[in-house]
């Protein structure tokens, strides 16, 4: 993934989602229980920032999480989320 896809350097997780969004619910839940530091940008609220998601992910399927190293994940399981977290923290 080019690096300059996410319009700055991505120095937290971000996560685009939507409230609608059962895994988006899910996946927030998680990053909350865990106390990741983290961006949420709901989709709902800023329909424009879905261009930046899809540019990122080359999806539409929400949410697309984006972490500090630069790699992102679509849809990601609890396990997917919580071990990609825990690389990013050893």
């Amino acid at each position: 993934m080019p690096e300059n896809l996410t319009e700055a350097p991505v120095d937290r997780v971000t996560m685009f989602g939507a409230a609608w969004c059962g895994d988006c619910r899910r996946s927030k839940a998680l990053l909350d229980r865990v106390g990741a530091d983290y961006e949420y940008v709901d989709l709902e609220a800023h329909p424009e920032q879905a261009e930046r998601a899809h540019a990122i992910s080359g999806r539409t399927n929400i949410p697309v999480v984006v972490f500090p190293d630069g790699t992102h994940v679509v849809e990601p399981s609890d396990a997917e989320l919580q071990a990609k977290l825990d690389a990013l923290t050893a």
